[in-house]
């Protein structure tokens, strides 16, 4: 607040001296000043009728700048105005100086998916700790795409996050008024995704103009790659450039070596794109890139199966009669291989589910299709819809498998013995942490084949 006083005694400043000559100009900084007031006076409105004054000392200064705007012709006029709105800022940052209580961080976060929140929860939870700080976390409102591009139904999820993280509705805290110090973010696309779209509002070009520093961090996690190895990286590159890595202020890779990859074909993509300045100066892009590790990795390690919440229908199809556990299995079925195989994919499943169904009595299995199938298929499979639903409902009325669509898929990963699924799916690098056996499912072989990994 501090430093916003003083941008106002500077434009004030700038103004003075620019009305003769630019009056246009003095005009449109005049009105950009209002409008800083108008958002700082909102926020210590929300402190409390002891900052009062200060309130009042806003409003002031905003019909004064009214009173310039209106009498830009006259020199004499704007400069007796001037004088007195000097006095005014400068009571104002004695009193935020003085009187306000000493500022606090605040720091926003941004998930739009409860099931990718484990991307973002361990920066949540040190900042939570901090007792000098304050922590928001606003899930946002997503919209699944049609075929054509257009926004189908609306989403929320705010009421699908662990009990113990505290949720402000998205409407109920005002990004431009409160300009928090830092907002993290986990979606990179903006309008760039075929299947969904957070809300415009909150694309990262927007956020950028709400504080001084958006953090990217993404929501998956890939598999290791050598930064020599360019086959390797050609195709992930597309991950490198999009409008979350181009507008945040600082961006968070898992490793050392995916933060080089980053930083390589970042540049690449922005010379091709003709874009200037900082976006191809490689010691400002390895300044905003970090290497320093994954959220999704820390909750994974950090959890143990003690500290699951089990539903009893998962336990009635765990427990055997004796009361011991079968072998549980992870079955991971991605978006990316439904998209790339069609029906083989759909025929794989049918054949996965009738081989397993056999080993019920030792074998658990636990499916968990990725979180975006259905609106993935139904804007751009959308033939597929019916045979997708069709395998869903089957499968679980004949209930001697774990369905998990839910929001937790570290619970899976955690709770189960083994893996076996899709290798295209990001799960896979993260469940290589756990040190626990997998299997690569091959489509286009409607046996238990499989790569070992």
């Amino acid at each position: 607040m501090l430093q916003m006083a003083d941008t106002l005694l500077h434009a004030n400043d700038a103004i003075a001296k620019t009305v003769r000559s630019n009056p246009q100009g003095a005009a449109e900084a005049l009105a950009q000043c209002q409008e800083s007031a108008i958002a700082l006076g909102t926020y210590i409105d929300t402190l409390g009728e002891k900052y009062a004054n200060l309130v009042h000392i806003l409003e002031e200064y905003c019909e004064n700048i009214y009173q310039v705007s209106e009498s830009l012709s006259d020199e004499n006029a704007c400069r007796k105005v001037s004088k007195k709105i000097q006095k005014q800022l400068t009571g104002l940052k004695n009193g935020i100086k003085y009187d306000l209580p000493e500022d606090r961080k605040e720091i926003v976060f941004l998930p739009y998916k409860a099931s990718m929140w484990d991307s973002l929860e361990s920066v949540w939870k040190a900042a939570d700790a901090d007792p000098d700080c304050d922590a928001y976390v606003i899930p946002i409102p997503y919209f699944d795409k049609n075929p054509d591009g257009s926004f189908r139904e609306e989403h929320y999820e705010g009421d699908q996050y662990p009990a113990y993280v505290p949720v402000t509705r998205y409407d109920a805290y005002d990004l431009e008024a409160r300009r928090p110090d830092e907002i993290y973010i986990h979606n990179p696309y903006d309008e760039c995704n075929h299947v969904t779209s957070v809300h415009p509002y909150f694309y990262a070009k927007n956020l950028r103009n709400f504080t001084d520093k958006l953090v990217y961090i993404p929501y998956f996690i890939l598999s290791e790659i050598d930064p020599g190895n360019q086959s390797a990286i050609d195709g992930m590159k597309h991950f490198c450039f999009t409008p979350g890595t181009i507008f945040a202020h600082q961006v968070i890779v898992q490793s050392e070596n995916m933060r080089q990859i980053y930083i390589n074909e970042y540049i690449k993509a922005a010379k091709e794109m003709g874009l200037p300045g900082e976006h191809v100066d490689r010691k400002f892009l390895e300044k905003k890139f970090l290497g320093t590790g994954s959220p999704k990795i820390d909750k994974v390690l950090n959890t143990k199966r003690e500290d699951l919440e089990i539903p009893a229908e998962w336990l009635r199809i765990i427990e055997k009669p004796d009361g011991s556990w079968k072998k549980i299995v992870f079955y991971n079925t991605s978006v990316s291989a439904l998209l790339y195989s069609d029906e083989k994919m759909l025929r794989k499943m049918e054949s996965v589910f009738a081989i397993l169904k056999k080993s019920k009595d030792e074998v658990a299995l636990l499916w968990r299709p990725h979180p975006l199938i259905q609106a993935t298929i139904e804007s751009m499979r959308p033939q597929l819809w019916e045979a997708y639903r069709r395998i869903v409902v089957k499968y679980c009325e004949e209930g001697w498998g774990i369905y998990d669509d839910t929001a937790d898929m570290d619970r899976a990963v955690v709770l189960s013995d083994a893996y076996y699924g899709d290798g295209s799916s990001s799960v896979v690098a993260l469940y290589k942490r756990t040190g626990k056996p997998m299997m690569l499912q091959n489509v286009c072989c409607t046996t238990s084949a499989g790569e070992q990994v």
